[in-house]
């Protein structure tokens, strides 16, 4: 019997764990990446960080700053490699739009979540999200250890 394949099973290569922490994810979409060839590479080897990384929108496009992928010295030696270099985001134009629209007139933030592969391509899962303040940020915090709290009661 075929188990149905989780999106990104076995496939994360970078996670934005501390997104999260600071912002309500309110909808999430899923974004191709204009890559290289030794970035390709260096994303099959699991050498890339996207916890500094933000998304913005320009000109109808959408790109994604501070996603570091760390070149492999056996593979970009005839390029020079920028690590922190901006990337172009592949979306849909009516995504684009509906992200244009949350950005620019409610005040929302584009978030990369995580890196992953989907058909063997690389993917970048972003939210659209609202920043936390200090007291969301504790209550969430409180929140999280009630159910930790609550799980273990409820096992032993």
């Amino acid at each position: 019997m075929n188990k149905p394949k989780d999106k990104a099973e076995n496939n994360t290569i970078a996670e934005n764990r501390r997104a999260r922490f600071d912002y309500f994810i309110e909808e999430r979409f899923e974004a191709g990446l204009a890559l290289e060839g030794w970035e390709v590479k260096s994303l099959r080897a699991g050498k890339a960080q996207i916890t500094e990384a933000h998304a913005f929108l320009r000109d109808g496009e959408a790109f994604v700053i501070g996603a570091h992928i760390a070149p492999l010295n056996t593979t970009s030696t005839h390029v020079r490699a920028d690590p922190v270099r901006t990337r172009k985001l592949l979306l849909n134009r009516s995504e684009i739009a509906h992200l244009v629209g949350a950005v620019e007139r409610k005040g929302y933030t584009i978030v990369p979540l995580e890196l992953y592969w989907a058909r063997g391509r690389a993917k970048l899962r972003i939210g659209l999200a609202k920043g936390k303040k200090q007291h969301d940020k504790r209550a969430s915090e409180k929140e999280r250890d009630w159910q930790r709290d609550k799980a273990r009661l409820l096992r032993g």
